[in-house]
């Protein structure tokens, strides 16, 4: 049998005044997604614990069946993964973005969408500076997103379970002050991110860049090596994941997952939908891929930047270049199962990840339907398929035989 899950991130939203009342979901054309309700079942899953913050970190890991409150350590050691970046046991993984602060306030957590190759030298030049020695090392990812790496040398862990930091997504147009890193080492981050100032703004190719030049490091993320049981030892199958963003990429290699790069793919919301439609099908047509995951980070950016319209065409894209041709693909080899889910919520109205449930749709063999008419929150809110613990939807998937 084969099984396809796609993530459109953060979709789950409400009722939005500019919609007419509707949610995303509701307002957007989406009839393949609606195709699966109606084929099989609707239901909600609660993916982030209170008690954790709201991330795809957290939300993704508890959506492919993993315990947060056991596995969690942090997002940045999930996109070190994601570089080959290995973590010995004394050493911490930091998220490192380059951000835009003005007036004190987070002006954009993407510094514009700064450029790799801006983004590249910005790296180059903390690492040469009093930002970078022998225990600090920094490590480029892609455009804003990247990552600082302490390596311990048997000395005390200068971080604990209280250091606290705060996503920088989280706080877009806030004053930063009450969310600058708090607890234990906060002093150490706190400097990285003061220093780096003064080496962001030496950089010509960053500097005239004007009012969407990086100002400073956010540190933010923190995290040991996490050990997670590899997605075939738990459920049998073979999985390979597309995806444009490295925390994703990191999970599924620690998973044993296959992770394929689709040109095109930016994990904003210029993706290129239909390539990664193509790939995924292409994917499941190798007889040593059980279990396709398709990662769609779109519908989150327009959430963070407050756009109703364009989480409503991004999700549109979704349905028809990724769930068209995966679900018409499966539905004419044989066996399968295909899974309809957002990681958290990212709320319009407050440009964040939020806590609560998400809906989720499900169709294939031995799925009966339960006749649900949409794919949407209310549909959701109104099933009785409930998991209070998101990670007990992936079993349920798998598993499932009536």
């Amino acid at each position: 049998m084969k099984f396809a899950l796609i993530i459109p991130d953060g979709v789950a939203d409400e009722p939005q005044p500019s919609l007419g009342g509707k949610t995303p979901l509701q307002a957007a054309h989406i009839p393949n997604m609606d195709e699966i309700a109606r084929r099989g079942l609707v239901g909600r899953a609660n993916n982030v614990p209170e008690s954790l913050p709201s991330g795809s970190d957290v939300g993704t890991m508890s959506l492919f069946g993993y315990d947060p409150l056991v596995y969690h350590t942090g997002r940045a050691p999930l996109e070190a993964a994601a570089q080959g970046i290995s973590l010995g046991p004394n050493d911490w993984a930091i998220r490192c973005n380059f951000v835009t602060v003005a007036d004190n306030r987070m002006k954009s957590f993407t510094a514009g969408q700064l450029p790799n190759d801006v983004g590249q030298q910005l790296i180059e030049a903390l690492q040469r500076s009093a930002c970078g020695d022998a225990h600090w090392k920094y490590f480029a990812g892609v455009s804003y997103r990247n990552l600082l790496i302490y390596r311990g040398r048997g000395e005390p862990s200068p971080f604990a379970a209280d250091t606290n930091t705060t996503p920088p997504h989280d706080i877009t147009d806030q004053v930063i002050d009450p969310y600058l890193p708090s607890g234990t080492g906060s002093e150490l981050l706190r400097e990285l991110m003061t220093r780096s100032r003064d080496v962001l703004a030496s950089v010509e190719l960053n500097r005239v860049r004007g009012d969407n030049a990086a100002t400073q490091t956010w540190l933010w993320g923190q995290g040991k090596a996490p050990a997670l049981k590899p997605f075939m030892e738990r459920f049998g199958v073979r999985g390979a994941v597309i995806t444009a963003v490295d925390l994703l990429r990191g999970i599924g290699r620690l998973l044993g997952w296959q992770v394929i790069e689709v040109p095109g793919a930016t994990g904003y919301l210029d993706t290129d939908y239909a390539a990664k439609g193509r790939y995924a099908v292409a994917e499941l047509q190798r007889p040593d891929i059980d279990f396709i995951v398709v990662h769609v980070e779109a519908t989150d950016e327009a959430s963070h930047e407050g756009h109703a319209d364009a989480k409503v065409a991004a999700l549109e894209r979704i349905d028809a270049d990724i769930v068209a041709p995966i679900h018409d693909y499966l539905h004419s080899q044989g066996d399968y199962r295909i899974l309809i889910s957002p990681d958290h919520p990212t709320f319009l109205r407050t440009k964040t990840h939020s806590h609560g449930y998400v809906p989720f749709a499900i169709c294939g063999s031995g799925v009966n339907s339960a006749g649900m008419p949409t794919y949407d929150e209310a549909v959701a809110a109104e099933s009785r398929l409930c998991f209070e613990k998101g990670c007990d939807l992936m079993p349920y998937f798998m598993r499932r035989s009536s």
